[in-house]
């Protein structure tokens, strides 16, 4: 025997397999068509547009990967110079920072009030 949860009363009933399976009367549909697509503008095919990319800059990585792989002992997150430094400084001193400020904020939300 099939159950279900009856949509009248809220308790279980007694139903039919077709029942139990897609209960409150869901049943599987066909999907529907898509809609067509609208675009402001004529687009290109990918052959259209040729197999050259174009670039707005140079490729950086080989010099970037000259930076970062070479062996100084300097961490990975330091090794772009003064500015790396600056912003690692800036995050270290603001968490160190918000720590302080949390400690002392639960130092004074402990203390008993002071009764006048």
């Amino acid at each position: 025997m099939y159950y279900k949860i009856s949509g009248v009363t809220g308790r279980l009933a007694g139903s039919t397999p077709a029942g139990a399976y897609y209960p409150q009367g869901l049943k599987p549909t066909l999907p529907s068509p898509p809609a067509p697509m609208i675009f402001a503008s004529p687009t290109k095919v990918v052959s259209e547009a040729g197999a050259v990319a174009e670039y707005l800059g140079a490729n950086k990585v080989p010099e970037l990967q000259k930076i970062f792989q070479k062996a100084d002992g300097v961490p990975i997150h330091l090794k772009r110079g003064v500015m790396d430094r600056l912003l690692y400084r800036t995050t270290m001193s603001l968490t160190i920072g918000g720590t302080l400020y949390c400690l002392v904020a639960l130092y004074i939300a402990a203390q008993p009030k002071k009764s006048q």
